[in-house]
C-alpha cells in the first residue's frame, strides 16, 4: 500500500472564505462531503487573533474538527521580519513568535508547522527544545523561485543538517516541478494586463528546451538580449519577471533530502480536460515519490486563483475536488500496481 495521504490547503478556498460565499464551517463541511480527510491550516487568515485567539475561537475549532472529523495535518505560518518600518526584527523577536505559533499548532492538534520560505536558519536551534515539548515539526518551504540553490535556503538546510532532528525539515512545493507555463497566468497577463504574444511564446519556449526562465536569467546574469529586445511595456517587464517564479527541476533533485522532507504542496494552476493538471505532471511526481517511500501527506494548494480575469466566475472548489481526484486515481493505481 502507498503511504502517501491526501488533504487540501485551504489556502485554495481563499477567495470564498474571502468573499464570505463560504464561513469556515462551509469549508469544513464541503471537504468533509467529499471525502476530503486532512487540512492544512492558516491560522493568520481564517483564525482571528492568531497567533493568541480567544477560548471562544478554540473551542469553535475543536467543534468544527470533531464534527466532520478533520484531521489538521500542517500550519502554514509566516515570520514578518520587517514588522517595523525602521529596523528588522532581532533574533529573539523571531524566536519568540514562532514559540507562540508552535504552542498555537499543539493546541489546535497540528503537530507541523510549515516555515515560509526565507525563514533565517538562525530560529532553528532555539526553536528544537519547544518543537520536542509540544511535539511540532519545523519545515522550511523550497518554493519555486526560492529553491534550493538560494543562499537563505542553503543556509537554513545546512543547519537542519548539522543538527539532525526529527523536529526539523522541508516542505516541497511542486511548483519546482512545471513542465509548462501556467497558461492562466499567461491568458491573466496578455488578456488583462496587455501583455505581448511574442514574450509569452518566447518563456513557453524556454520550458519547451527542458529549462525554466529562472535558469536562464541566472545564465545570462540577467535577461536575454534577445529577450530585453521583446520588452517594450510594464506588461511584458511584469510578464517576464514573473515567470522566473515556476522552475523545471527533474525530481532526482529531491533524492539527497528525502528523508528530511515531512510534506509537499501539489501546486495547482489549471485543471484541465483531460483530468491532469496543465503545467505539472502529477503522475510522474506520484511515481516518483512512491518508489522513493514516501510517508507523508500531499496537498492540493490552489493558486489559479489569483489569475481569474475579471468577469470570469471563481472555480475554486471545481478545481480542487478536479486535483483531489487526479490525485487518489494515480495513488489508486500505483497501490493496484503494487499488489500486481
Amino acid at each position: 500500500m502507498s503511504k502517501i495521504k491526501t488533504c487540501v490547503s485551504l489556502y485554495s478556498l481563499q477567495d470564498e472564505y474571502l468573499n464570505k460565499r463560504m464561513s469556515l464551517e462551509d469549508i469544513f463541511k464541503f471537504l468533509a462531503d467529499n471525502t476530503v480527510e486532512g487540512i492544512e491550516f492558516l491560522p493568520d487568515q481564517m483564525m482571528p487573533n492568531a497567533p493568541h485567539p480567544s477560548e471562544e475561537t478554540l473551542a469553535e475549532w475543536d467543534r468544527l474538527v470533531s464534527s466532520y472529523n478533520m484531521r489538521p495535518v500542517i500550519a502554514d505560518v509566516f515570520l514578518n521580519t520587517n514588522l517595523y518600518k525602521n529596523r528588522e526584527l532581532t533574533p529573539k523577536e523571531c524566536v519568540d513568535l514562532l514559540i507562540d505559533e508552535i504552542k498555537l499548532a499543539n493546541r489546535l492538534g497540528i503537530r507541523l508547522i510549515r516555515l515560509v520560505s526565507m525563514v533565517p536558519a538562525f530560529v532553528i536551534e532555539p526553536l528544537l527544545p519547544y518543537a520536542e515539548k509540544y511535539n511540532v515539526t519545523l519545515a522550511l518551504e523550497i518554493h519555486a523561485g526560492l529553491s534550493f540553490d538560494v543562499p537563505k535556503t542553503q543556509e537554513f538546510i545546512k543547519e537542519m543538517k548539522r543538527l539532525n532532528s526529527p523536529y526539523v525539515g522541508l516542505v516541497i512545493d511542486a511548483g519546482i516541478f512545471c513542465k509548462r507555463l501556467p497558461r492562466v497566468m499567461a491568458n491573466y497577463c496578455q488578456q488583462h494586463l496587455g501583455t505581448n504574444q511574442e514574450v509569452i511564446n518566447y518563456v513557453n519556449n524556454i520550458f519547451a528546451q527542458g529549462t525554466d526562465p529562472r535558469k536562464v536569467i541566472i545564465e545570462h546574469n540577467g535577461f536575454p538580449d534577445d529577450l530585453k529586445k521583446l520588452l517594450k511595456s510594464d506588461a511584458d517587464h511584469f510578464f517576464a519577471h514573473f515567470a522566473d517564479g515556476y522552475e523545471n527541476e527533474p525530481y532526482s533533485i529531491l533524492d539527497e533530502y528525502m528523508p528530511y522532507i515531512k510534506h509537499f504542496h501539489f501546486k495547482l494552476f489549471e485543471m484541465i480536460e483531460s483530468g491532469e493538471e496543465y503545467s505539472i505532471d502529477y503522475k510522474g511526481l506520484l511515481k516518483y515519490l512512491h518508489e522513493k517511500g514516501y510517508d507523508g501527506y500531499v496537498s492540493t494548494e490552489y493558486e489559479g486563483n489569483r489569475w481569474v480575469l475579471p468577469g470570469n466566475p471563481m472555480e475554486e472548489k471545481e478545481q480542487v475536488l478536479a486535483h483531489q481526484a487526479l490525485i487518489r486515481s494515480v495513488i489508486k493505481e500505483l497501490e493496484e500496481q503494487e499488489v500486481y
